[in-house]
């Protein structure tokens, strides 16, 4: 009996364990998920300092005429004190010396002489002087197991003087095709046969995610093959194939598997296209078996392989969160049954594929999103609001939220 989308997901979520560790260099950190909290060791700015290049003043001089008596850059360890009636010329990120209430920038100096300069009128405390600690305090978090290392990240813990940290691995993912009519792109095809188009796409996803590749080949219909390629994968984090799933004579994929005692936690989902789509486990490994179109295997890996791959990813905001949007017009459905629609997300309005079925490649070029109708919908009226999924980059929730458009 079919499940239905949200049992699957449930299933998905309670079944994948995390990867294991590793300590990496920041600069080697790019996309993985951070497993350890992280506190600031101490303040940023560490000391106080000067916000423009300018003068360390007194505001009891304003309006004066002042004696400069040195000047400070950034990086000099300037242990001297400033001096009523006296300036010390400073530059940008130069460490404040003590005494110092105010910084007049160079171009807010009514006059410069010689050996001094006059200062405007109405100075103020702590004018233009980042204060220790402002940005950063020392013993507060900064980051949080589960978090995703993007640039900025980077940023916080360079900033901390952080050299390595620990994070989960970058999940391995075995991928591999069945069916004696597939070719890929590099072979010669006959004129009974069709190109692969759905190893190349599923692998680039699953990068795109930030997993470790391996390309396992194209097995071919037969049981012996079939078992030779699933032995070859078993060593990653999660194996994904398309086609062979369905019912027909020559469809292996789940025999083959049960080979290897094969655990299975649901093997048809009610949606359309792809309700034949088959998810379980081999011992530790887990397998993603997607039906053989090519439309029907691309968006159902974004529903049900890209939460696999968060999941076992560590991250905390591993749930797919969609974006609200309005029907760019009105849009008629079938019913009966949760249905996936590829169209394109505008930034406001969501537009449907003019033409698209399972079997098809060119819609997948063309959208950037898709909305999963809900099986009591008849209809989407002009205006209406919906729930657009991106299939371009990842938006992503902490916590879990409702896919379906009613």
């Amino acid at each position: 009996m079919a499940i239905s989308v949200e049992k699957a997901l449930e299933l998905i979520y309670t079944n994948v364990k995390k990867t294991s560790l590793q300590i990496l260099p920041i600069e080697q950190c790019l996309g993985y998920i951070l497993a350890q909290n992280v506190i600031a060791t101490h303040n940023l700015p560490p000391f106080d300092n000067s916000a423009m290049d300018g003068y360390a003043v007194k505001v009891e001089d304003s309006g004066k005429s002042v004696k400069v008596e040195t000047t400070i850059f950034a990086g000099d360890n300037f242990d001297g004190v400033l001096r009523a009636g006296c300036a010390i010329k400073i530059m940008t990120g130069a460490k404040i010396p003590l005494g110092t209430q105010c910084i007049v920038p160079i171009e807010d100096i009514l006059e410069t002489t010689q050996d001094g300069v006059t200062l405007p009128h109405n100075l103020t405390i702590s004018r233009h002087i980042r204060l220790a600690g402002e940005d950063i305090k020392k013993e507060t978090p900064l980051l949080h197991a589960g978090d995703t290392i993007n640039a900025h990240q980077i940023t916080l813990l360079a900033s901390q003087g952080i050299s390595h940290i620990k994070v989960h691995k970058a999940p391995r993912v075995a991928l591999f095709a069945s069916g004696n009519e597939l070719k890929m792109h590099f072979e010669q095809v006959t004129s009974y046969q069709l190109y692969n188009t759905n190893t190349p796409t599923l692998l680039a996803r699953a990068e795109e995610l930030g997993c470790e590749v391996e390309f396992i080949g194209t097995a071919q219909d037969t049981l012996e093959d079939l078992i030779l390629h699933i032995k070859s994968a078993l060593e990653c984090d999660l194996v994904i194939t398309s086609g062979g799933v369905s019912v027909g004579d020559a469809d292996f994929t789940k025999e083959a598997f049960g080979a290897f005692g094969y655990t299975i936690f649901f093997d048809k989902i009610d949606i359309k296209p792809g309700k034949p789509t088959t998810f379980g486990k081999i011992g530790e490994t887990l397998i993603l078996n997607l039906p053989g179109n090519p439309l029907a295997a691309a968006l159902n890996f974004e529903i049900f392989g890209t939460s696999i791959i968060r999941a076992l990813s560590g991250a905390t905001s591993k749930f797919t969160n969609p974006i609200k949007a309005k029907m760019k017009s009105d849009y008629g459905v079938r019913g009966g049954r949760r249905s996936l629609i590829p169209g394109v997300f505008d930034g406001e309005f969501f537009t449907p594929c003019e033409h698209f079925a399972p079997g098809m490649v060119s819609p997948l070029g063309y959208a950037n999103s898709y909305i999963m109708i809900d099986e009591s919908c008849k209809s989407l009226a002009q205006e209406s609001d919906v729930k657009v999924i991106s299939t371009k980059f990842n938006f992503t929730s902490a916590e879990y939220k409702s896919l379906v458009s009613l």
